[in-house]
């Protein structure tokens, strides 16, 4: 895995944050009584979270708040692309699997990845409150965290949205596809 810095220059802090304006204020529904300035000032006050979000946004993952946590006073972004982000796709689900794959390895994994963004990869709840904001993962599918009792026995679980319902699937954590990516969140 690849280390980067994780702190942006202040014009990309600037393209950064006028992105996820335009992708607030375009997309209300999802986040009902916030508004962007205190939204903004967390961001500003929090430029490794910026570095993250900046992250999702460069593999596809248009991210969006879509709650508030008043008790911890965060806001809550998920990936919100039509489709699981284009940048993550073609990975197994983690290093043990990556590793177990005797040939035709994938470049990544989805839980190195998400380490790597610090953000984390949705579980099944959070991916089907998501689906309630929209239609996703129409043509795609996503990796989601999966219980440690399915993963110790070689598994791994996977969502897509088809017929208008949310499926859950399984799979060999090894298995990956060019249409199975894996969403992540991030708590600001």
């Amino acid at each position: 895995m690849k280390k980067e810095k994780k702190n942006l220059s202040p014009e990309q802090c600037e393209e950064i944050l006028g992105i996820l304006r335009a992708r607030f204020e375009g997309n209300m529904n999802r986040h009902k009584e916030l508004e962007w300035a205190h939204v903004q000032a967390k961001l500003e006050a929090n430029t490794e979270k910026l570095w993250s979000l900046n992250e999702m946004e460069n593999t596809g993952g248009e991210p969006d708040i879509v709650s508030y946590d008043k008790e911890t006073d965060e806001y809550i972004f998920y990936d919100c692309s039509t489709e699981s982000p284009k940048g993550r796709r073609s990975v197994c689900y983690d290093q043990e699997a990556l590793e177990s794959r005797k040939k035709n390895k994938p470049e990544n994994n989805a839980i190195d990845m998400a380490t790597d963004m610090g953000i984390e990869i949705l579980n099944e709840e959070q991916y089907r409150e998501l689906q309630k904001l929209g239609k996703f993962d129409l043509k795609t599918s996503s990796w989601i965290q999966t219980p440690p009792h399915i993963r110790n026995l070689g598994g791994a679980i996977f969502c897509d949205r088809r017929y208008d319902t949310v499926f859950v699937y399984h799979n060999g954590a090894d298995s990956y596809y060019a249409a199975r990516g894996f969403r992540g969140s991030l708590r600001v």
